[in-house]
């Protein structure tokens, strides 16, 4: 019994200190991914999932603060929700999205790989060429477009047809570019 106890027993102070660990952790991870760039948590590595299974640990532990207690685990995984879901609506604002969020960044404009985009991404060309031939490219000459896009990955837009302005949203195409 004293062991159900245990389990389920939290002082308010023990709460509200699990409340601003899980916050101060959660901006943490996003200011990383912000400096780091989306490229850190996309297309894992099997490295990199071990890696961000023991970054989870740590931030578990942190946010807890060791506290082995099912309400203090119940408290920081439900104010790690609450801030994803605010974040997340505050991204839904152009103003607000514009700092959550990583604009999309062209790393092929009409044939031509930009350097400029390759580094803003943190991208080598080798992993450029990876993701041009994951889409099926053949020859760089058939890329209109490949943009760098906030979640990580790579669109690939192909030359022979006019790329609708609604398509493009946030894109920045390069001044000498066609379009």
């Amino acid at each position: 019994m004293d062991a159900f106890i245990t389990l389920f027993a939290i002082s308010w102070q023990e709460a509200v200190a699990v409340v601003v660990s899980a916050v101060a952790i959660y901006f943490v991870f996003l200011l990383l991914v912000r400096l780091l760039g989306a490229r850190v948590i996309s297309q894992l590595s099997t490295f990199d999932a071990l890696v961000a299974i023991m970054l989870g640990a740590v931030a578990g532990r942190v946010i807890l603060m060791d506290t082995p207690v099912l309400p203090a685990g119940i408290l920081g995984l439900g104010t790690l929700f609450l801030l994803e879901v605010t974040i997340g609506q505050l991204g839904r604002h152009a103003r607000a999205d514009r700092i959550i969020n990583e604009r999309p960044i062209v790393l092929v404009d009409a044939g031509e790989v930009l350097d400029a985009g390759l580094r803003q991404a943190h991208m080598s060309r080798d992993e450029l060429a990876s993701s041009l031939r994951l889409a099926g490219v053949r020859q760089i000459s058939e890329v209109e477009l490949a943009v760098f896009e906030p979640n990580g990955r790579v669109s690939v837009l192909r030359t022979g047809a006019t790329i609708d302005a609604e398509v493009l949203g946030s894109v920045r195409r390069t001044p000498n570019s066609r379009q």
